[in-house]
Formats: structure tokens, sequence, C-alpha cells
């Protein structure tokens, strides 16, 4: 049992520490997260009320948008009519959905008000605002049916919400919008939470899956798309919330806002998962890759250490010291991924003879499986062949035949180039590999 908690307790204080960049980044940030009314049906919604209690202790500056579709229906006595996935709403119907607004909203806001002891909750004392944050207009005629009451957001209230985010409060917008006439209008959550998303400048667009997961037509998880590659995914997926928010998701990304996140609500935690660790557990949208292979710069010595101290230490990579790192470190490249270094290699030419030594391949344990290394090799290759080298070459006591399946042929130590065939460990007996290079 002591054994089991000193894990538990070790996992949690790794899980902890590497958390810790994140929220160090997100602290005065703002983010907008939105969810269905079907999610206030949930038994565990309030595990999402703990996990909003913690963004907001973290000094996350956070907007809530919700729905209330689940309970509009269950309060209208004939059946919605939809256009384009809109509901026409009558004068009737509207009544209901303001009913539907005003309920969800006091049960939100009592939720996030609970500060009992032994609750995640516990001394929260959250505030939070709401209002007519949202200026609408009519939606108008859509494929020859009027909409009436159903609108659209013409302008959300900036200065008013970021006040109220400066003064440590939630917002919390409901789908309602307000004419400057006095009318009022029915939205979709999903425009709300985009057009107020895109007008903060938020940093972050979170919707919360009601129905389905973040998983294409053939069950496979998307773990992270452009905004580009968005409407080829669209015509794969089936009817659901992934396909309902995902061109909300794009245009967000493509006005600015810095990151949009899918996230399925079956996973206890997955707001949390998704935010604070790179793997996450839904899909991330970005307006380009948040991926880079590039040249390093000494900025990036300690995320090189970082890659490279676990192969050291298992003898797969010769140890270098900080101090070389920082010397040669205009020979490496890295693969950053959402500002993290999660691989790297170097490059050292020999011109004299044409050739070039590839070292110090590493993809962190975590990232591997995923291609990098292919891509780190393809980057030392280009970079051999614009210095004019014809020939790459690598030492490896462990990766024999990654490297063979890839191109190289065993070579001898009498084949490398003389500088450094004089600093050859003949200790170590490392394998040399060669490849031949062509444009």
């Amino acid at each position: 049992m002591a054994k089991l908690a000193e894990t538990e307790g070790t996992s949690f204080v790794q899980w902890f520490r590497a958390a810790a960049p994140y929220i160090h980044a997100f602290r005065g940030k703002t983010f907008v997260l939105a969810f269905g009314g079907d999610a206030m049906l949930r038994e565990d919604f309030v595990d999402l009320v703990y996990d909003i209690n913690l963004l907001n202790a973290l000094g996350v500056r956070l907007v809530l948008v919700h729905g209330v579709r689940p309970q509009v229906e269950e309060r209208l006595v004939q059946e919605a009519q939809y256009v384009q996935g809109r509901r026409v709403t009558d004068s009737e119907a509207l009544e209901h959905v303001k009913d539907a607004v005003g309920s969800v909203r006091v049960d939100i806001e009592s939720l996030l008000s609970v500060g009992l002891p032994n609750t995640p909750m516990a001394g929260a004392e959250i505030r939070v605002a709401s209002g007519n944050y949202v200026t609408a207009q009519p939606a108008g005629v859509l494929d020859g049916v009027d909409l009436q009451f159903t609108g659209e957001v013409r302008k959300i209230a900036v200065a008013p919400i970021r006040d109220r985010l400066a003064a440590g409060e939630i917002v919390l917008l409901s789908p309602l919008g307000y004419s400057p006439t006095g009318e009022v209008f029915n939205l979709t959550l999903e425009e709300v939470a985009t057009q107020a998303a895109i007008a903060l400048e938020a940093d972050k667009l979170v919707f919360i899956l009601d129905h389905g997961d973040t998983i294409d037509s053939k069950g496979r998880r998307i773990n992270r798309l452009t905004a580009a590659q968005v409407p080829k995914l669209l015509r794969e997926l089936p009817e659901g919330d992934m396909k309902l928010y995902l061109p909300h998701a794009a245009l967000a990304c493509k006005k600015g806002v810095g990151k949009v996140h899918l996230i399925g609500a079956d996973v206890d935690g997955a707001v949390l998962m998704e935010l604070f660790t790179h793997a996450g557990v839904g899909t991330m949208i970005t307006r380009q890759s948040v991926e880079n292979l590039r040249p390093a710069s000494i900025e990036d010595v300690g995320g090189i250490v970082s890659v490279i101290e676990p192969l050291e230490t298992e003898g797969i990579l010769v140890r270098r010291s900080r101090e070389r790192l920082e010397q040669e470190v205009e020979q490496f490249f890295v693969d950053e991924l959402d500002g993290r270094i999660v691989g790297c290699v170097a490059l050292y030419p020999f011109p004299e003879t044409g050739a070039a030594e590839m070292a110090c391949l590493a993809v962190a344990r975590e990232f591997r499986r995923g291609g990098r290394g292919d891509a780190l090799l393809a980057a030392v290759e280009e970079a051999a062949l614009e210095q004019g080298l014809t020939q790459l070459f690598v030492l490896t006591t462990r990766t024999t035949h990654w490297f063979i399946e890839r191109g190289f042929i065993l070579g001898q130590p009498e084949d490398l180039p003389a500088p450094r065939k004089e600093l050859y460990n003949w200790q170590r007996r490392s394998k040399v590999l060669i490849k031949t290079l062509t444009a």
C-alpha cells in the first residue's frame, strides 16, 4: 500500500511539474469556454465547474458561453423547425428561449457560487458577471423561410467584458442578443462563442462536445489541425458536434484567436488534460502548424539538454556539457512543438572531404513514433546538400538498423575524414554508417 501511494505521489508530482510552464503561460490570458445545454443535464457537470474554478484560481480570464437547446425543446409544445441548422424562432418560441436561458444562467451562477469545505470550490468566492454584452440583428430570410426572432451577432461589448475580467470576475454569455430597438434574438452558442473570442482577441476558444468525440470517420483521434485542413475533413465527418464546431474553430483561428480546442465531454478532467499536457485529449486547431523544425539558437540550449540527457544517461548518446552545447548550438536543428523542444540533431561539416557528420539525433520519449526522427534527418540532409556536401556519416552504438532502413550502409572508422578519425573512441566502438547524398 505504501509503495502504491508513493507511485501515485510521484506521478502527481511529475504531472504537476510538467504543468508548471502552462500555469505561467496562461496567467492573465483570456479563454472563451463554450458548452451546450446538454452539458447541464449531465451528472458530472459539477466536475466541469470544478475545473472552471481551478482555471480561475490560476489567473485565467474566463468567458463562459452556454447553450439551451434541450431546455428549449423540452418547453416547446410544437416540434421546432430548423433551416440549415438554425431554429425558426417565433414569438412563442422566443418566450421559451428566454425562460430556458434565465433558468440555465441561474443554475450556472449558483454552481459557481458554491464554497463548501472539503470540495474543490472551498474558498473560491467566484464572482459572475452577465448582462447585455451581445448586440444582435435579425438573421432574416433563409431558403425562403423567415427566421423571425432568430438572430446573428452584430457586436460584442468588448470594453465592459474586459473590465469585468480585469476585476477577476467570470463573464457568462447566453445565446441571446439585444438590438438597439429593444428586440431580443435567439442566437447559437457557437456563433456567440466564436464572435466573442474574435472580438476579445482571446488566446483560446474551447468547445465542449455534447455528442460524439474528436475522431474522424475511421475512428482515429484527431489531435491537431490547421485551419486550412478543416474544409477537407468536414467532407468526411459524420453529423455531430465535431462537424458543427469545426467551421467556427477555423474562422476563429483565421480571425486571430490563438488556438481553438474541441474536447469530448466523456473524459473526466478533459479540459485540464487538454490544456495542461502536450498530448492533450481533444483536437487543437491553429492558424498555422504549431510544430516548427528550425535552426537552433542559444535560447534552445536548455530544451536540447532536456531531450538528450535521458539518452546520455542510457549511454545511447555521448555526454555533452552545457558549455559545449552553447558553443556548438549553431550546428543544431531543433523540432519545436507548441513552444517546447521535442527533438534535435546536429550537423558537423568537413568541407575538404565533401562529408558531414550527423550527431545527437534525439526525440523526447513521449513524442517518438510520430515521424520526427525522419523529419530531423531530412533537415540535416537538405542542409548538407545546400553546403555542397555529398556524404553524410553517423556514429551509433544502438540504432544501426534505423539508419540502414533509411539508406545508410555500414562503413569502417577508416572511412571517416581524417580529423574525425583522430577523435574516434575505440573503447565505445561505435558503428560507422555512411549515406551518399543526391539532390
